[in-house]
């Protein structure tokens, strides 16, 4: 059923990170594309990288106060428990505030009260699940969604098999308007090889610095440039590394324009996170991934090896990472050209630039459902009243 106004009002739940949050963002386009006068409002936390994104995009968000259980101690899980009930009370005053019609969840802790307390209020749920490996948050929100998109074929999640949809992972409206441009022809003709470095929205300290030291191996390789989003915490120094061995570069903390940055790039080193994987993949950019070792049960590895052996990509564990390891990969790709071709062609095929429109319509579709079957039970409940009443 749509919302007193009759027009549609979308929640997004979850975020915190990038992997999170850029799926969120993309489905938000795709629905206020399909539908102009839609409303989205994202529910999250109050991380400043969720709040600067979102404000950057335009969209509403409103946090609630929630804890974490993964990997914390007991005592700090019975402290998220105890106050999990005021998580679930803040998200529905916020949603019956709304007047939601439905609740997209993105994984992540900061989803689940949001979705239990819209299966309290009898709000159609749907979510996405980005890894190879569902959170946990997933893992118990799959019981009460309507619908649980995921992002590989072969996602090792336990839902009922009619609930599951493989859709992909969306990708952000900025990133697919890139995929069918060309690359820039002047700067493709100065560099041979371009590397986009990537240790995901808030930067990968030892991918930073493996790069770093490769650098004064790199020195004298003619036709390379860089392209290397640190985080906030490693960019000077690695700006003054590249300044150091006079490489050919561009640096930054993190790249609003991170589209642009891959069109001009032909090679990725970068973390194995679900949205840089799905963004490669639409792209059709030759990756080597560096998963991160301390990701939720490992999820990373896992979604870079659906890569590696279908040959759209390698590998390196980040405890073989070296300075040794950058530097010889980066050699022989730049010699070995048809490689890096074969490796794009190949992640191409992993790309779902529609995953974003099949979401939506599936949602709008399941929305239709149950306003049909909510029409169907008033219809039924009129008929048996006047069948009561005396003379009918």
């Amino acid at each position: 059923m749509l919302s007193t106004q009759n027009k549609l009002h979308v929640v997004i739940a979850g975020g915190g990170t990038g992997g999170h949050l850029f799926p969120g963002i993309a489905i938000a386009e795709a629905f206020m594309e399909k539908i102009p006068d839609c409303r989205i409002l994202f529910i999250g936390t109050d991380r400043p990288f969720e709040k600067s994104i979102l404000a950057e995009k335009e969209f509403d968000h409103e946090a609630i106060f929630v804890q974490p259980l993964k990997g914390k101690s007991l005592w700090s899980k019975l402290a998220a428990m105890v106050v999990f009930p005021w998580s679930i009370y803040q998200a529905v005053r916020k949603m019956r505030r709304f007047d939601t019609d439905l609740v997209v969840g993105l994984g992540g802790y900061s989803a689940a009260p949001v979705a239990i307390g819209a299966w309290l209020m009898g709000i159609r749920i749907v979510i996405h699940e980005q890894n190879i490996l569902p959170g946990l948050t997933n893992r118990l929100l799959s019981r009460l969604a309507s619908r649980v998109y995921v992002s590989f074929e072969n996602t090792r999640i336990r839902a009922d098999a009619r609930k599951i949809f493989f859709s992909g992972n969306p990708v952000r409206r900025e990133v697919l308007r890139v995929a069918d441009e060309k690359k820039d022809a002047s700067h493709a003709s100065s560099y041979r090889l371009t590397v986009l470095v990537l240790g995901g929205s808030q930067g990968a300290h030892s991918l930073n610095m493996a790069v770093a030291d490769a650098l004064d191996e790199l020195k004298d390789v003619e036709g390379l440039y860089f392209i290397h989003q640190t985080g906030k915490a490693d960019e000077m120094d690695i700006k003054t590394t590249y300044a150091k061995h006079d490489i050919p570069c561009r640096v930054a903390a993190f790249f609003s324009d991170i589209d642009r940055q891959y069109a001009r790039a032909d090679l990725l080193i970068c973390r194995a996170g679900a949205t840089t994987v799905a963004e490669a993949a639409v792209l059709g950019k030759a990756c080597i991934f560096v998963p991160y070792p301390f990701a939720a049960d490992n999820h990373q590895e896992f979604n870079a090896r659906a890569l590696v052996k279908a040959g759209a990509a390698g590998m390196i564990l980040d405890k073989d990472l070296d300075a040794q390891a950058v530097a010889r990969l980066i050699r022989y790709y730049l010699s070995n050209t048809q490689a890096v071709t074969y490796m794009a062609e190949q992640a191409k095929r992993f790309g779902r630039p529609h995953a974003a429109e099949d979401i939506i319509n599936d949602c709008l579709a399941l929305l239709k459902k149950k306003r049909l079957l909510a029409l169907f039970f008033i219809g039924l409940s009129v008929l048996k009243i006047k069948r009561t009443r005396p003379g009918c």
